[in-house]
């Protein structure tokens, strides 16, 4: 006799079939490592036009950005491209120095005359650079009209398709020694005007340049990330009594925030790369003193006297200096409850 009967009509015990057997638990589907997402098979299915439409950008960035960061050991060599027709094979044929290119780095005087000038560019663009794009923004998106506010982004974004010789141009025709300022006070007694030759202003002077080009490309992004936030947030400031002022401080700025922390921790990471064209074009004018930075030093130092191991040494410094930057950076915005450039 059966442990477990079922009388006529009654329902089948719970946790068992028509027959009183058990019934074998329902298959979950393939899920990925975690459980909680498809497999890796069924993402790559179902993601494939997208990997294929962003595998152009990847293998540029592999060839030209990754590939030849395997080139900063000639930064432990004598390297000499001569060797051999193959630059490869000449890397390879090299005799290896050691530490011995970054040595004859730090005791050059003018390497840390060049870092200097390097950081005091930085300080400069940081304070009065970066805040420039986001108050234009702000007083954009303040215009009513579109048209109006149209008009004005355009006017702003248009020096961005300059050049630098057209930029250093505009500006010599103006500051210089025969621009329209000097001409002028010339023509009423006053002589020897000519910001464009003067050492003691040139990093104000090239932190202007930097602002007239390009503030117009910041407030593209702030613009972007302002017309995310819902009207909603603005009618319900104001219905709550909230004028212009206070809407823009608990309303607008909330919003950017996380674009400004972004880009604040890019710049940051770029600190050392205040603008190789600009200065190159201008360093003759006032002297390496007031415009030598480190891109222009590798270049004179490095790649015109073609020490390639010298130049590759002082580009290494660089960019572990900058990764470091990013790194201690994107930790500050973290610790502002900010995501940065990736997620901890």
């Amino acid at each position: 006799m059966p442990q477990h009967s079922t009388l006529p009509g009654a329902p089948p015990a719970p946790g068992s079939g028509a027959t009183g057997t058990p019934e074998p638990p329902p298959r979950r589907a393939r899920t990925g490592k975690r459980g909680n997402g498809p497999g890796f098979r069924l993402r790559l299915r179902r993601d494939r036009a997208l990997l294929l439409m962003a595998l152009p950008a990847v293998l540029l960035v592999l060839v030209f950005h990754y590939v030849p960061v395997l080139g900063n050991v000639v930064a432990f060599q004598d390297y000499d491209p001569y060797l051999s027709e193959n630059g490869f094979v000449a890397m390879l044929e090299s005799p290896w120095t050691g530490f011995a290119q970054f040595e004859r780095i730090f005791a050059d005087s003018a390497f840390w005359r060049s870092v200097e000038n390097t950081l005091v560019l930085f300080l400069l663009q940081l304070v009065l650079f970066f805040p420039v794009p986001i108050l234009l923004a702000l007083l954009i998106n303040s215009i009513v009209r579109p048209r109006v506010r149209a008009v004005a982004q355009a006017i702003l974004y248009l020096p961005h398709f300059f050049s630098w010789v057209l930029v250093i141009t505009v500006f010599q025709q103006i500051f210089g020694g025969a621009g329209i300022i000097a001409q002028t006070l010339r023509q009423h007694g006053i002589e020897g005007f000519d910001l464009m030759t003067d050492p003691g202003i040139f990093k104000l002077l090239v932190t202007s340049e930097g602002i007239w080009k390009d503030a117009g490309w910041g407030v593209i992004v702030f613009l972007a990330a302002l017309s995310s936030v819902s009207d909603d947030l603005y009618e319900a400031a104001a219905m709550d009594g909230a004028g212009r002022r206070r809407r823009m401080w608990h309303v607008t700025l909330p919003a950017l925030r996380p674009v400004i922390a972004l880009l604040l921790v890019l710049r940051v990471g770029d600190a050392l790369t205040v603008g190789f064209e600009q200065l190159l074009l201008q360093r003759d004018a006032v002297g390496p003193d007031a415009a030598e930075v480190l891109d222009t030093y590798v270049w004179w130092n490095g790649i015109r006297n073609q020490d390639f191991s010298y130049a590759a040494a002082a580009g290494l410094i660089k960019g572990v200096v900058g990764l470091g930057l990013v790194l201690a950076a994107n930790k500050v915005a973290h610790l502002m409850g900010e995501q940065g450039v990736y997620k901890k």
